[in-house]
């Protein structure tokens, strides 16, 4: 059984308290999007906290679900490894500078969603333990951390290059990068 760490636990929390509140708020005609979503600045809804809290935003479950397992199943061994600071370190850098990027590299409108910190803490993962197996969700099979990051940073590259999926294929990537510079700065990257 997975023992959540108590920064992973703190994030998991704030997360689905978010979603929670846009559900209702919505229903309730008083619209929170403005506050949590980044628009763009030919939106004329662009507010500077938006760079912080849009990474806490999720329109979906299934959004939120795939990000959240992220941190159930990677966080609680970075946060082990490198401390809660470090971890949170991880967390909120990867997602601005993820936001950030797909801000200004992208056509979207609206960006949204905790997908670049999560690449953040999937690639300090696979920085830190390269050669631990992992059990796939589908197919049920074990693949080493370093081959698991490598595919989703290569389905990111392809796929922000052949068409536009409404993905934040950039977010994903830059919030990669983060994660593996902070693990090789930090001096905890294993390239065994």
């Amino acid at each position: 059984m997975i023992r959540l760490t108590e920064t992973v636990k703190f994030i998991i929390f704030l997360n689905v308290l978010v979603f929670l509140a846009l559900q209702v708020s919505q229903n309730m005609n008083f619209d929170l999007r403005p506050y949590f979503q980044l628009y763009t600045q030919d939106t004329g809804g662009f507010k500077p906290m938006q760079l912080v809290t849009n990474m806490f935003t999720h329109m979906t479950f299934r959004h939120l679900l795939f990000n959240m397992l992220v941190f159930v199943f990677l966080g609680p061994m970075v946060e082990q490894t490198l401390g809660g600071k470090r971890f949170l370190i991880i967390v909120l850098l990867a997602g601005i500078i993820g936001g950030v990027a797909q801000f200004f590299l992208s056509h979207n409108a609206v960006i949204y969603g905790a997908s670049g910190a999560a690449m953040g803490i999937t690639l300090a993962f696979a920085g830190m333990f390269p050669n631990l197996r992992l059990m796939l969700l589908f197919p049920p099979i074990p693949i080493k951390a370093k081959y698991i990051a490598l595919g989703i940073v290569g389905i990111d590259i392809y796929s922000q290059f052949t068409g536009n999926t409404g993905i934040g294929h950039y977010a994903h990537l830059a919030g990669a990068a983060v994660g593996f510079i902070l693990v090789w700065y930090w001096g905890k990257l294993n390239l065994r």
